[in-house]
Parts: structure tokens; C-alpha cells; sequence
């Protein structure tokens, strides 16, 4: 539920559209020096006139930025200039490229768990835009794409208009670009190319290419910057799932899933009787902070109720015990993680999210313990089946939600970094890691996990969501008590057996006294690190940081047959092929009797690329899935 939160700058948010048409004005000269005039821009930003935030170069032009209502720089008149050139100038293209990046203008949910308004009627036929995606390959070079399905087979697939194919092949091409470039290359001009075609793409009512466009070029930023919260492995997925959704968009085959909705759609649920489970914060990359809290309904079905709004780490940390604004409710949060409530008139999202509509009444009830049901049936089961089911569910959607969450009893093993290593309370069970659910030193998550770290034996049900990319980790929410054991949690009554791990902050007494037999320390194989997929997730890896280029050097520095033997010896021959197919594809440049580029498109590349991408994320789920049950 959160990412890392992005530097800090002195500029206002910045539309992509107005961004994208800035550098679309500047000649081919002054491109190649717009990187250059962005290093520096927000550090000398200062605060101007009417709430502007200006900008100098030089002693002849100021750069003025003027935020609309919404805090963002939404049309391109309220970015000026003084030079001469304005408003086709370096200066002005530089000063908002160095801005952040804002959320599109008409989207109601700039932050996935942002709300819309409470009084917002709930929509009757739409579903909501999911957040994740993915896809499989077969093994094929080609764009992956599904087969046709038949009836009751399958989602049919959504008949697009011209201008969402239109805008699809735009949003394909400069995805490809991009990736040909890397992140050595992919500067301001390349993301600005992503941009106009993420534009293109929302005008067109393809809001999820949108949203996962400026997820890559919030990447690209990030890693150029060096920003301590990039991961390269994050943008290598983002470029996945771009590719994958432009792909199958430009190629008509696209479900409905894969156009996405533009506001979060909530459809009547009648009554409900919902029971708290835990509070989660959540901080954004862009700029927004606020709590989700988890509820159980007495069928077992899993809702939530949010709080998102800019405000970052602040708000962040005060939502947890702002009040619920759902039907009246006398609770905050903190009361309804360890409360209930009846609700009449409900209105539902498609990922279990309550809408706060007009129609809608909630009245207080009395919280349930984790060992009473519903809650009781999610510690029931081992995780090793909890999770071969949230992969299954992934594998028939891989643009669906989120994992649910899923509860375990486990052991206390010790400290291993800042994760926590824990064993399940069964015969035969993997050691399992807890790592923070948000790793910000201003959240509590790292902070209690050291705490718990330091009491070997200790017996802990765990409330979590697992961490699908990893082998058997999973991100803890809550922990309690285990019923009947002696040396667990001693935690205060009206927690009501539960601590929320991103709000609450065990302390001493909380624990028992003395000590327990230390478990076993010793891991088993892990069986994703111990796997040769390194290999094809390093070339991968490279290409994103250092482009096609980087690709093609190690096409030449090693001998496929060589570099990839050690992933045919293991099994893994469809992601030996790609990977050598994709080495061939980068290092293929023909050239004519001038030395001109035959063939300068970057399509074959990226197909080769996506190829092997999907076909590596469906090879490690599998070992995601070994190795909780190892």
C-alpha cells in the first residue's frame, strides 16, 4: 500500500501534457542541452508573487510557475518566461521538467487509494482500474498475446475505438524508444515522448496505459537521480507491464481490465456486517499520505475503508486516528481496526473498497478478536496454501489487485538485516521473512520488527500480505498473541489482541519475561536466489539501465551457448532461447554501403525484451510459490 516517498522539491506538481508540449516547442539544438539546464532548477527555486515559485537564468530570464487551485501546473499559461523566446525557450522547458510530476488533472483517484468525494454515487456497471500487472509468454519473440476465448472461457475481448488503437501504437513506440534508450539515455526529451503518448492515451479512455506510463517516467527520473528509493528491479517491471499493456492495446485484444476505469467504480452491496482487522499507512511518491484499514465481513469476504489525501508522511501518520468518514460513524480508525461496523445501503469497489455515498448508514459494533470468526478461518490455514491460492488468482488476472492478506502462527528465528526470520508453527515449515510493509524510518514498521527480533521462541500470529516477487516473504501488518502459549505477547486489553505494526510501538512490557529455546536458524535453499534465472534477470536488468547498447555488449563480451548453459542444465531452456534471442536482437544492427541504420526501429528489441520478461516473471512465480511450501 505504499512506495517510496520522492524527493522533495521547491516546484509545484507539473501536468504531463504541459510538460510533454514544452519540450515539443524546443529545436533540436536546445534539446540536447534541456538535461543539463533541469540539474539545479529546484534547488533554486524560490518562492515568487500571487503563490508563483520562479525561477533565474542568467540575469535576463525568470521563470514564473503558477499553480492552479489544485496546486499544480495545469495549462501551459501558467508557465512564463521573460526571455525572448518565450514560450518556445530552454528556460521554461527546463523549469518544468525539474517539477514533479502531477497526477492527471481529471483523474478522481490520483493515488490508488485515494477516495472520491463522499458524497459521490456509486457507479452501476463499471469496475475499478487495477494497479498491478503482468502477463505470460509461451516462449514466443513476438508481442505476447492471448488466445481468442471462447464462450465462457474468459474475459471476451473489449473492441477498441480507432483512436484508443491509435493512441496504443503511439504509447507502443515510445515505449520502445525508451527502453532502446535505458536510463543512461532516457532523459528529458525521451520522457517527454512518453508523456505526449500517455496523454494521448487518457484522451483516448485508456487510463491504466496512462497511469503506467508515468510510473515508468517517475522511474527513469528517480534512477537518473539517483534517488536513495529507486530500484531498478521496480522500473525493470514497470517496463513490463507498459510494453504488455501497449502491446495487447495496439493489437486489439485487449480485456477490459487492460483499458482501465478513470475513477474508482463502487456498485451497491446492500448490509453488510464488517469487523476490523488492522490499520495500514500508506505513503505515496506523490506527495500523498493516509490509513487503510482492513475489515472482515461475516462471510469472510474482504472490505476497506481509506483516508488518502496529499500531505505525505504527516498525514501518514495522523490518519491512523482520524475519524471514518463512512455514514456517519462515530469511530477513527484506530477504534474501527478493532471494532465492526453494520452498514445499510453499502457501496462496494471492486477490490472491496467502501464508498462513503450519500445513501450509505454505519452504526458501531463490537469488535472480534482474532480467534473468534471470521477473523479466526485466516489463521487456519498453512500459508503455503494461502499463497499457491493469491498466485492462482494472479496467474487467471495478472492485472488484478493486490494480494489479500493472510495470517500464520510462526516462531521467532532472529534478525537477518533489518528483516525478521521466522518459522510456522507446523511440521516441515520454511523459514519465512517478515520485512517492513514500509521501510520509512518515520513509521514504526522496521522499528518493532528489530523489537520482536530480540526474543528467539517467541510465538506470534501474523497478519501480512505476501510479498509475491520474493521467495517466502511475506510484509507484516499486525501481530498478536498466540492463544494458549506461554511465551507470547502480552499486549493491553484494549488492543484487542493485535498490534498494528505501522501505528502501535511495542514496547518492553509487552513481552514476556525471560527467555525460550531458540529454534533453528537453518535455512533451506532459497530456491529463487539459488535458481540460474539471475542470469537472464541481469541482462534484463542492463538493458533497462544501460539500453539496448548495454545489451548488446554482453552479447559480445560472452558466448551465449556458454553465458545460458547453466540455465539449460537446470530446465530452464525457453528462458536460455529468449534470453540468446535477445542478446541476437540487440547486438542486430544492419547497415547499409553508408553506414546508415537499415532497420532503426526499435520494435524487434522490445518484443525480444518483453518476451523474455514475461516469460522470467512466470518462471519465478512458480518458485515464489516452492518456496513457501519447501
Amino acid at each position: 500500500m505504499s512506495s517510496e516517498p520522492s524527493t522533495q522539491s521547491n516546484l509545484p506538481p507539473v501536468a504531463p501534457e504541459v510538460l510533454a508540449e514544452a519540450v515539443g516547442h524546443l529545436t533540436a539544438r536546445l534539446r540536447k542541452k534541456l538535461d543539463a539546464s533541469i540539474e539545479g532548477c529546484a534547488a533554486g527555486a524560490r518562492p515568487g508573487e500571487d503563490g508563483g515559485v520562479t525561477v533565474r537564468f542568467g540575469e535576463d530570464a525568470l521563470v514564473t510557475l503558477r499553480p492552479g487551485p489544485g496546486g499544480a501546473v495545469t495549462s501551459s499559461e501558467q508557465a512564463t518566461c521573460t526571455c525572448l523566446l518565450a514560450p518556445r525557450c530552454l528556460h521554461r522547458a527546463a523549469a518544468l521538467g525539474a517539477a514533479p510530476l502531477a497526477d492527471p488533472a481529471d483523474s478522481a483517484l490520483p493515488h490508488p487509494d485515494a477516495d472520491p468525494a463522499p458524497d459521490a454515487d456509486p457507479a452501476p456497471d463499471a469496475g475499478q482500474r487495477p494497479e498491478a500487472g503482468g502477463g505470460d509468454s509461451s516462449g514466443a519473440v513476438p508481442v505476447p498475446v492471448p488466445e481468442p476465448a471462447d464462450a465462457g472461457a474468459g474475459p471476451v475481448p473489449e473492441v477498441l475505438t480507432a483512436a484508443q488503437l491509435l493512441a496504443a501504437a503511439a504509447l507502443w513506440r515510445a515505449a520502445a524508444e525508451a527502453l532502446a534508450a535505458g536510463v543512461t539515455a532516457g532523459g528529458a526529451v525521451v520522457q517527454a515522448e512518453l508523456l505526449r503518448a500517455a496523454h494521448s492515451a487518457r484522451l483516448a479512455g485508456l487510463p491504466r496505459a496512462e497511469a503506467v506510463t508515468l510510473r515508468v517516467v517517475r522511474g527513469l527520473r528517480a534512477a537518473r537521480e539517483r534517488s536513495g528509493g529507486h530500484r531498478l528491479s521496480d522500473l525493470t517491471g514497470a517496463f513490463r507491464e507498459l510494453l504488455h499493456t501497449a502491446g495487447l492495446l495496439a493489437a486489439g485484444t485487449a480485456g477490459p481490465a487492460l483499458t482501465g476505469i478513470g475513477r474508482r467504480a463502487y456498485r451497491p452491496g446492500g448490509s453488510l456486517h464488517v469487523y476490523g482487522l488492522c490499520r495500514e499507512p500508506v505513503l505515496s511518491a506523490t506527495g500523498y499520505g493516509g490509513v487503510v484499514t482492513h475489515l472482515l465481513a461475516a462471510d469472510g469476504a474482504g472490505h476497506s475503508v481509506s483516508d488518502v489525501r496529499p500531505g505525505g508522511l504527516a498525514r501518514a501518520r495522523g490518519a491512523g486516528s482520524a475519524s471514518v468518514a463512512l455514514g456517519g460513524a462515530a469511530l477513527d480508525h484506530a477504534g474501527l481496526a478493532r471494532g465492526g461496523l453494520r452498514i445499510s445501503g453499502a457501496t462496494v469497489s471492486a477490490d472491496g473498497r467502501l464508498g462513503s455515498g450519500r445513501g450509505v448508514q454505519a452504526t458501531p459494533l463490537r469488535g472480534i478478536p482474532w480467534t473468534e470468526e471470521p477473523a479466526a478461518a485466516l489463521f487456519a490455514r498453512p500459508a503455503a496454501e494461502a499463497v499457491a491460492a493469491r498466485l492462482a488468482d494472479r496467474d487467471a488476472d495478472p492485472e488484478g489487485a493486490e494480494p489479500a492478506l493472510l495470517g500464520c502462527e510462526v516462531m521467532v528465528v532472529g534478525a537477518a538485516g533489518e528483516d525478521l526470520l521466522v518459522r510456522e508453527v507446523r511440521a516441515d515449515a520454511p523459514l519465512l521473512r517478515l520485512r517492513a510493509a514500509h521501510p520509512h524510518p518515520e513509521l514504526p514498521h522496521t522499528a518493532n520488527l528489530r523489537r520482536i527480533a530480540a526474543h528467539p521462541g517467541l510465538l506470534l500470529r501474523v497478519l501480512g500480505r505476501p510479498d509475491l516477487d520474493r521467495a517466502a516473504t511475506l510484509r507484516p501488518l499486525a501481530v498478536g498473541p498466540v492463544p494458549g502459549a506461554e511465551y507470547t505477547l502480552r499486549l493491553p486489553e484494549e488492543w484487542l489482541g493485535r498490534a498494528d505494526l505501522g501505528y502501535d510501538v511495542l514496547q518492553g512490557g509487552h513481552f514476556p519475561p525471560g527467555t525460550a529455546a531458540a529454534p533453528s536458524a537453518a535455512e533451506g535453499p532459497d530456491v529463487l536466489a539459488d535458481s540460474p534465472l539471475w542470469r537472464v534477470r541481469r541482462l534484463l536488468e542492463s538493458g533497462v539501465a544501460g539500453g539496448r547498447r548495454a545489451v548488446a555488449e554482453a552479447a559480445r563480451t560472452a558466448d551465449p551457448r556458454t553465458a545460458y548453459g547453466p540455465l539449460r542444465r537446470a530446465g530452464f531452456s525457453t528462458a536460455a532461447e529468449l534470453a540468446t534471442a535477445l542478446a541476437a536482437e540487440a547486438d542486430r544492427r544492419p547497415r547499409d554501403v553508408f553506414g546508415r541504420l537499415t532497420d532503426p526501429s526499435p520494435d524487434a528489441y522490445a518484443r525480444a525484451w518483453l518476451a523474455a520478461s514475461t516469460h522470467l516473471a512466470g518462471a519465478e512465480r512458480s518458485l515464489v510459490a516452492a518456496s513457501w511450501a519447501w
